[in-house]
Order: C-alpha cells, then sequence, then structure tokens
C-alpha cells in the first residue's frame, strides 16, 4: 500500500503538495470514484488512479537531465504573462512528465536536474535529507566579514531562521563582492533573501552543484542526460 500523494508525486504528475492540492480539489478519482480524503492508501497493482479523467501511472522509462537554465525563464509549464519557460527549451525531447528538480527563479541561471523519476524528484528537494545546493553570487558593494558570518550562522527570512550555510568571499572588485554559498534548503528565493537580511543586494546568482554534481560545459539553455555513475550519486545522497 502507498500513500495517494507519494504515487502521484511518483508519477511526475505534481509534487507531494501539489498532489495534496489536486486531492483537496477532487480532480483526482481511484478506481472511478473521487478522492479528497489525503490520508488515502492505493494498492499500485490493483487500482485506478486519474486525473481530470486521465490515468497516470509510473514512468518506466526514466530520464535525468542536467540543464543549464537561462535567466529569463521560469520553471514551469507555461506562464500567464507569456514569459519563457524552461520546457521552451527542452521541448524536442518530448519527454512524458518531465518535471524540475526544485526551482530556480527568473533572474536566477544555472544547475536545474529534469526527470520524470518522480521519487528521485521527491528525495531531492525535501527539507529532511539536506541536499547541498551550491551557488556563486555576485552582491553589489564590500561584505564585511561580521556579515559572513551572520550568513553562516543563519538569518532570519520569512520568520525562520536559516540552517549553517558555507559561505565564502572570493574576490572584491569593482565594488562588487563574488561569494560562493552552499545551502542544504530550498526555501522560496532563499539565497536572495539571505543577503537582502544582511542589507545587502544580489545583482547576479547562479546555481553551480547539487552535491557533487557541478554545472560544467553547457552553454546556457543547453542540456545533457547524466550517466549511470551520476544517477546512482543522486540516488545514495
Amino acid at each position: 500500500m502507498e500513500r495517494l500523494n507519494k504515487y502521484l508525486a511518483s508519477t511526475g504528475v505534481a509534487s507531494r503538495r501539489g498532489a495534496d492540492k489536486l486531492i483537496a480539489d477532487g480532480k483526482v478519482k481511484v478506481n472511478g470514484k473521487v478522492v479528497i480524503e489525503l490520508g488515502t492508501t492505493i494498492n499500485e497493482k490493483n487500482d485506478t488512479v486519474t486525473v481530470d479523467d486521465v490515468i497516470v501511472k509510473k514512468e518506466t522509462d526514466l530520464k535525468y537531465i542536467m540543464f543549464y537554465k537561462p535567466k529569463g525563464c521560469i520553471t514551469t509549464v507555461s506562464d500567464e504573462k507569456g514569459r519563457k519557460t524552461i520546457y521552451d527549451y527542452l521541448e524536442e525531447l518530448n519527454i512524458p512528465h518531465l518535471i524540475p528538480v526544485g526551482r530556480l527563479d527568473y533572474d536566477t541561471e544555472g544547475l536545474l536536474l529534469m526527470t520524470n523519476d518522480g521519487d528521485l524528484a521527491y528525495k531531492l528537494t525535501h527539507p529532511s535529507y539536506e541536499v547541498p545546493k551550491t551557488y556563486v553570487v555576485k552582491v553589489r558593494g564590500e561584505m564585511p566579514e561580521h556579515k559572513l558570518a551572520q550568513l553562516r550562522k543563519g538569518v532570519i527570512i520569512d520568520g525562520d531562521k536559516t540552517k549553517r550555510a558555507r559561505v565564502k568571499l572570493i574576490e572584491f572588485k569593482d565594488d562588487i563582492s563574488k561569494l560562493q554559498i552552499t545551502i542544504t534548503e530550498g526555501k522560496n528565493r532563499q539565497i536572495r533573501k539571505m543577503i537582502e537580511a544582511v542589507e545587502k543586494e544580489v545583482i547576479f546568482l547562479k546555481r553551480i552543484a547539487i552535491g557533487d554534481l557541478r554545472l560544467g560545459g553547457l552553454a546556457r539553455g543547453g542540456y545533457r542526460f547524466l550517466n549511470d555513475f551520476e544517477v546512482e550519486y543522486l540516488k545514495r545522497l
């Protein structure tokens, strides 16, 4: 038996939180009957699950992709404002249920993993797994040591204190501080808000690594399939 929201997430239809919303909105049926109880469990072998009357099943042909998300596009399938999305770059792949592992905001570029393996996507984004993510950040002005120390110890954003982070000043040049920051959380716009919390402004933000998997050899908007070693590494994280 498996919880319905976990099953839906594993099919790539939505995140677990998104699956809960689909259930609460009455869009999910099990064996033809609408289910709105969030704690519902199913038997994958015997039960038929539909979302908006379309049968959903776990993907058997699993794909894992590293994508260099450019600045100026969003991490969704479509946008009501007509902005470019990551799927505009990946359209030629034609892979069903391909979802991003986490998000990068409109003005942030860098490493974004894409997969139709819902189980792995869930594990890599769930806070309890504390998967490290590393960013290069350019900040306007000088970053004194006491502000770097604040970032390392944790700062208050959205009413909560961030976990300890690894923060290194790479260089200070032309009134711009270049930092490398590694966090193990995935709060909305976390790096930007952390910098704002020490009264500084981010002018460039790029994710360069997830765990030991580093962005390299790709142009902006480019992608490649992960090799077996990289996939196994991610599954062990």
